[in-house]
């Protein structure tokens, strides 16, 4: 008896009495094979939640089984490429559709007509074991793509084929398991979205993310393998942040997934991203990057498997040894479709609507992140940066709460500031890292000594000057006394000159760690001198009146990256002045 559909709620559609499917198997549903996912079995009913738009489906259609899991297709061919959340290709769905996707486009992930130049690095007679690597082939001018053995395969090399070119479904390398079955291995390999990919171990994480933002590589850094959340209200540049760090971040790859956000707005990342320069190497960013759009108007249950669909796509080149970033632009929405299906299933809602297993949820993805060594004796890891959209700025709401617990990095994004013009509009005060520990050792050895001492030093000036403003608020600055009126003045140029980064600038978009560095020496060398002539008694008003304040401010302007020589020409002038004030 053949299984069909028995009711539609949305993306939610049940078949009664049957037996033949098992949990989290993909399905086709319809006449038209709309692509979904089995969430629930009873005795009565089996639930199914479609990754396609349902209108027009009705009961009495069939359901057909795949007996396999929702997997990803994982081969050469994902970089450069724009998929939807269930890594469908954008491009080649457009040439079917049009410009909005049809129902029951059925493409295959990577294009199997494409030749690859292979290289095989192993011979007859080797054994393989799951996750090592068998060959290679340039993928895009960046990225070497390593073909990896399946995890859960091991054997011994029976047979190669020549080096040459092959397409993705060509065998290259036959494998001998200890049974004597023979395995076929070529170019792709599929791997369930939902299951993490195996790894031999899990390392201490020991070295920061660069990304060129001074707020985030000084004051609160993510270390490579960890996880970030970046919540702001509407209008605070969370995705503003997020193509900088992905411009910018120090990681091989970066996968961007873009859930439920804004069509426009993907489609400014998708122009962007073709046009971006990779600055350490010259060639087309894109050549490192996988984008995954789910706009707000697509299939709601899709957005939930996008960003499992991103992380399996990362994990993937973890295991060849890269350091991959994921931004996840936005898991409030993708938290937004948990809820939805989950009222489409009558399940009882916990806080504001949310399934009761929405941490588990976030849990889960976040816990993918790690430096790992992989089974084929490689590092590589895997780092998380999600942006969270609460509404009305409340951080308080579930999502930002759940998330708060998972992350280790917390870049907390200030109205206020961004009304201000001050980008990127990292709050200092509610922000935090829990990484400084972990990297110390690492800023000690590669920067500076002193590096965690003078940001330290530069944090307590931040935190005194907003105690002072709430003195500030209710009384006026003219009550205070000359070495306050210091830590407020020293505080400006440390937000203006330190903090507030322009992304178009072609000196202040990225700042290398070094120049970082010497910028805080000259702000906290300009304090310390101050403070000393202030405490002889001689007014602050003397001070301010040599403009070195302002001078300092626009240091990040003046100074190019490739000059830090300059920065002892600012030394050697704050005490030239600031002796003569003497």
């Amino acid at each position: 008896m053949s299984n069909t559909v028995y009711s539609i709620n949305g993306p939610v559609v049940t078949v009664k009495e049957t037996k033949d499917f098992s949990m989290m198997e993909m399905v086709y549903v319809g006449n038209k094979r709309l692509i979904g996912e089995v969430i629930s079995i009873t005795d009565a009913f089996t639930t199914i939640q479609v990754y396609e738009v349902t209108t027009g489906l009705q009961p009495g259609e069939p359901v057909y089984s795949t007996g396999s899991p929702m997997c990803a297709t994982l081969g050469p061919g994902i970089l450069s490429n724009i998929f939807d959340g269930i890594e469908r290709p954008l491009k080649q769905l457009e040439q079917m559709s049009g410009a909005f996707i049809g129902k029951g486009c059925n493409v295959d992930a990577l294009d199997d007509e494409k030749l690859w130049d292979v290289k095989i690095t192993v011979k007859k007679g080797d054994a393989l074991s799951g996750g090592q690597i068998y060959g290679t082939t340039q993928e895009t001018p960046l990225i070497e793509h390593r073909f990896l053995v399946p995890p859960s395969l091991s054997g011994e090399v029976v047979d190669t084929a020549e080096n040459g070119k092959y397409k993705l479904s060509d065998c290259i390398v036959k494998l001998k398991d200890k049974k004597g079955a023979i395995h076929e291995l070529t170019l792709c390999q599929k791997w369930p979205i939902r299951i993490p990919r195996p790894v031999d171990n899990r390392l201490p994480i020991a070295m920061p993310l660069i990304t060129g933002q001074r707020v985030i590589d000084t004051l609160f850094p993510i270390a490579k393998g960890g996880t970030a959340a970046v919540p702001g209200g509407f209008g605070t540049g969370k995705t503003m942040t997020q193509h900088q760090l992905a411009k910018w971040c120090d990681a091989d790859l970066i996968v961007y997934i873009g859930c439920g956000e804004r069509g426009n707005e993907m489609t400014q990342v998708l122009e962007e991203f073709s046009e971006l320069i990779d600055p350490k190497s010259g060639k087309a960013l894109t050549d490192r990057t996988v984008l995954i759009a789910n706009t707000s108007n697509m299939p709601v249950a899709a957005r939930e498997a996008s960003i499992y669909t991103g992380i399996t796509l990362a994990e993937y080149y973890r295991d060849m040894g890269y350091h991959v970033a994921i931004m996840a632009d936005s898991t409030s929405r993708w938290a937004e479709a948990l809820r939805e299906i989950s009222g489409r299933l009558e399940e009882m809602p916990a806080e504001e609507g949310f399934p009761a297993y929405l941490p588990s949820r976030l849990s889960e993805f976040y816990e993918r992140a790690g430096f790992m060594e992989t089974l084929s004796g490689n590092d590589g890891s895997v780092s998380i940066i999600g942006a969270v959209s609460p509404q009305g700025s409340d951080f308080s709401e579930p999502v930002t709460q759940n998330t708060k617990r998972f992350v280790r990095c917390f870049w907390a994004l200030d109205k206020s500031l961004a009304y201000a013009r001050h980008y990127p509009a990292i709050n200092w005060t509610s922000s935090y890292s829990e990484y400084i520990d972990d990297l110390s050792k690492w800023y000690k050895e590669n920067i500076d000594p002193t590096f965690l001492r003078k940001r330290q030093e530069l944090s307590s000036i931040l935190q005194e000057e907003s105690k002072l403003m709430e003195i500030v608020k209710l009384i006026g600055s003219d009550v205070l006394p000359d070495d306050q009126k210091l830590v407020i003045e020293t505080a400006r140029v440390i937000r203006v000159g330190f903090l507030q980064q322009n992304a178009y600038h072609k000196d202040d978009t990225y700042v290398p760690l070094q120049k970082q560095l010497k910028m805080m020496e000259v702000i906290l060398h300009l304090y310390n001198r101050s403070k000393e002539i202030v405490a002889t008694g001689l007014p602050l008003s003397s001070i301010l009146q040599t403009g070195l304040f302002e001078k300092v401010s626009k240091m990040k302007y003046d100074i190019p990256n490739d000059q830090p020589e300059l920065f002892d020409e600012y030394m050697a002038d704050i005490d030239k002045q600031l002796s003569e004030v003497h």
